[in-house]
């Protein structure tokens, strides 16, 4: 439809024509402003990964005491809340940040698919580990002041997600890069390996955020920080960030790449 023509329809009719017809008329509705764009979203979803890996580190460091490997004291012994501070460095700067920028690398890296595969599946290893160490340390820092473990629900969605993330990491090797299956299953497996990807990413967002909530829980509880104390909103703002950025991943995930 031509300009002039456009714009005698809608002065004529009252009603704007239809999507189909913006579209056909020269791809207008796909250059509306507010259409997310995929080089953006990839982005923005960088950013708020590392701010969230920045602000746990703060919040551990500046408020919580600091590292066990870092921290000046004669032992371990003398502070063992210090065993339990990497766990959320490790779960949320080891495996949560990594296993986001592996998503992001297959999705809006450049290069052949051989390379991009490799470091995808590379730098989710390496999350996994990061995820598994994480694990340990909550055992660690439980076992040294005697409580119980998995008895909460963060507890069993970090096993389940780490379990997960695990048997997807397994498989997908197997599939895609060793010994490898045909063209026919690997295309047959992928939009499986996207959803169940996408599925276990937002569970460790979700587990993290519980973490998170537990964490504070407990330092009220035991009279260790207010409940409008400075840390308190801090680490709250640090859920909220982890929200945003979970959105900001799934949303690079789902949009098509011509966009």
């Amino acid at each position: 439809m031509r300009p002039h023509l456009h714009r005698l329809h809608v002065e004529s009719s009252g009603t704007p024509p239809s999507r189909g017809a913006v579209t056909k008329s020269g791809g207008a509705w796909s250059q509306l402003w507010w259409r997310p764009s995929l080089p953006a979203t990839h982005f923005w979803a960088h950013c708020t990964g590392m701010l969230c890996s920045v602000f746990v580190m703060v919040w551990v460091l500046r408020f919580r005491g600091g590292l066990p490997f870092i921290a000046h004291i004669p032992s371990l012994a003398d502070r063992t809340d210090l065993i339990f501070n990497a766990h959320p460095v490790l779960m949320v700067v080891g495996y949560i940040f990594l296993s986001t920028e592996a998503i992001l690398v297959h999705r809006g890296m450049h290069g052949t698919k051989s390379n991009k595969k490799a470091i995808h599946f590379t730098i989710q290893g390496v999350a996994f580990w990061m995820a598994a160490l994480g694990i340990w340390t909550a055992l660690l820092f439980h076992k040294t002041i005697g409580i119980s473990n998995f008895y909460s629900l963060h507890s069993w969605f970090g096993i389940l997600t780490v379990f997960l993330f695990g048997i997807q990491w397994i498989c997908s090797y197997m599939i895609y890069w060793y010994p490898g299956a045909s063209a026919k299953t690997r295309a047959a497996v992928l939009p499986w390996h996207t959803s169940i990807g996408l599925l276990v990413h937002c569970t460790a967002l979700l587990t993290a955020e519980m973490g998170l909530l537990e964490k504070l829980t407990f330092l009220m509880v035991n009279k260790v920080i207010g409940r409008f104390s400075f840390e308190a909103v801090f680490v709250n703002s640090v859920g909220l960030l982890l929200l945003v950025h979970g959105g900001l991943v799934i949303l690079a995930c789902v949009l098509p790449r011509s966009s």
